[in-house]
């Protein structure tokens, strides 16, 4: 697969690695936050249906970014770190830095939403959600832009294909089968049409015959969370 340079995606540094996996997930990551941000301040309070809507895609989001940087703290920056210089070091650090902070942003959101979920939340409550929700999007796009521009250089200067597909088979660990089974659709949703089509064709079958059966079902959510946000 030839490099891919997706919507919001800061660089794809060259090397032996092929990242496609990790740009796909960073798209999403993007996506969803913006959609995120835009929905919320135009979705009536009394809307209860949307809410609760909102709140079963947050809990997709929250979960796969979780186990993402869950993924790259317990595996992926340590076996760099082995190979690291100075320079480099720092820069990983500042990988795990910048995960501590996008970890309470993403609590604070997902607090707000369970309370307007139940009907429980003022208007002004909903406007310090949206606030958060804007927080979250620029810390989250500084950490790929970060991520993309120096992190994935790194990896590319010390990891071969095999040493990456190691790492990348952990990046599902402890995700439950329903939620692998939504990961497909979920990470492949708006993905402009020659990157999705690239995706799908490099796909191993199990995962294009999951992508298959499973988008309509996740569209018919996302367009429900996200009624009005056009």
């Amino acid at each position: 697969m030839k490099t891919l340079m997706l919507p919001g995606q800061s660089a794809a540094p060259e090397g032996p690695v092929d990242m496609s996996k990790m740009y796909v997930m960073h798209h999403a990551f993007r996506r969803d936050l913006q959609a995120f941000a835009t929905a919320v301040p135009r979705t009536p309070l009394g809307d209860v249906v949307t809410w609760r809507a909102l709140l079963r895609r947050w809990e997709l989001f929250a979960d796969f970014l979780h186990h993402h940087h869950q993924g790259e703290d317990t595996r992926l920056w340590p076996a760099l770190i082995e190979r690291a210089d100075a320079d480099e070091l720092a820069t990983l650090q500042a990988m795990e830095a910048e995960h501590d902070e996008i970890g309470p942003l993403l609590s604070g959101c997902a607090s707000c939403l369970g309370k307007l979920a139940e009907a429980t939340a003022t208007a002004d409550e909903r406007a310090a959600l949206s606030v958060r929700l804007v927080a979250a999007r620029e810390s989250l796009g500084r950490h790929l832009a970060h991520e993309e521009t120096d992190a994935i250089r790194i990896i590319q200067r010390h990891f071969t294909q095999a040493d990456w597909e190691a790492i990348d088979a952990h990046f599902t660990d402890g995700i439950a089968p329903r939620r692998l089974f939504a990961l497909v659709p979920w990470a492949l949703h708006q993905l402009p049409a020659a990157a999705l089509q690239e995706v799908v064709r490099s796909a191993r079958l199990p995962q294009r015959l999951v992508w298959r059966l499973t988008r309509g079902r996740f569209e018919r959510l996302d367009a429900r969370a996200f009624r009005h946000a056009s």
